[in-house]
């Protein structure tokens, strides 16, 4: 039987985890969002209470979600522990990417367990949320006996999951960012060089999509580092020093950050068994002199 689970903290990420649970089964005894819209939208979408303070919310329920922002979830904890609302046995969830399960800890002094539960996914909105949390990678990090709830409830959720150690969350959050957050960078950059060709940014964007999207099926279906293409798995050095050439002369501002992704990029084609260590020295020196070069400029 599934145990009564209550949510503090109605954003979008609340909202989708209640909104799923509750589909799937869940008892979502009550929430509570400082923001009184946000809780009726929630307590309308699954029929669950409304309670006017998050200590009525812990005390409700078996597992307590605190999936308020990031920067208030201390905030959180050390009030419902001043006010002795966390009890022994209850298991005490948030599913923040960059914080650790250490954020709960005040909460082990009453008897519950903590745990940080946290998808592998971007919500762009709420809706989008409820849509793709399902079938997720969670990774799941805190107190080992509470594991059997996460991984029930990631289960629930038809997701796959995996464990992370408590020290190693910021690392694990930082090739997350990496992915997510700095795929929008490296396309904004890959795209300023079509539009220094005098392609409008709309139509620079567009006529990209097609590769980047191909790009991304191929690191699904054969991985990396088979999925790597171009001139440096071909090893067609000539071609990367028309590259720097023309970017010197025409957007130097670029010139940096495409030497370092060339350098990193002549690594995992090594992997990919195209290039010999030999050819890859030589790629890396190519764009070690044109970084020293920038460096010496400025």
């Amino acid at each position: 039987m599934h145990k009564r689970i209550g949510i503090i903290g109605a954003g979008v990420v609340g909202t989708a985890i209640g909104v799923v649970l509750s589909d799937k089964g869940y008892e979502i005894t009550g929430v509570h969002d400082i923001k009184t819209e946000s809780t009726q939208q929630l307590v309308e979408r699954i029929g669950c209470t409304a309670y006017k303070s998050p200590h009525e919310v812990s005390r409700s329920a078996d597992i307590l979600f605190i999936t308020t922002s990031d920067s208030s979830i201390e905030n959180v904890v050390n009030t419902l522990a001043d006010d002795g609302a966390f009890f022994a046995g209850q298991i005490i969830v948030h599913m923040s990417g960059s914080q650790s399960s250490e954020i709960l800890d005040r909460a082990k002094l009453s008897g519950a367990r903590v745990l940080s539960v946290h998808p592998l996914q971007s919500f762009a909105g709420t809706d989008l949320a409820i849509k793709n949390l399902p079938g997720s990678i969670f990774s799941i990090e805190g107190d080992r006996e509470a594991y059997d709830a996460a991984v029930c409830i990631v289960e629930t959720l038809g997701g796959e999951y995996f464990y992370i150690d408590r020290k190693a969350k910021p690392l694990y959050h930082a090739g997350a960012c990496v992915v997510s957050n700095y795929l929008v960078t490296l396309i904004d950059f890959g795209t300023k060089f079509l539009e220094m060709t005098g392609i409008p940014k709309g139509m620079a964007l567009k006529a990209l999509m097609p590769l980047i999207a191909g790009t991304i099926n191929n690191i699904g279906n054969i991985g990396i580092p088979k999925a790597l293409t171009g001139p440096i798995a071909r090893g067609d050095l000539s071609t990367i020093i028309k590259h720097l050439d023309c970017l010197e002369e025409m957007a130097p501002e670029l010139m940096k950050l495409y030497s370092w992704l060339g350098f990193y990029t002549a690594d995992i084609a090594v992997n990919k068994g195209t290039i010999d260590e030999k050819c890859m020295e030589e790629f890396q020196k190519t764009f070690i002199q044109q970084l020293t070069k920038t460096m010496s400029v400025k």
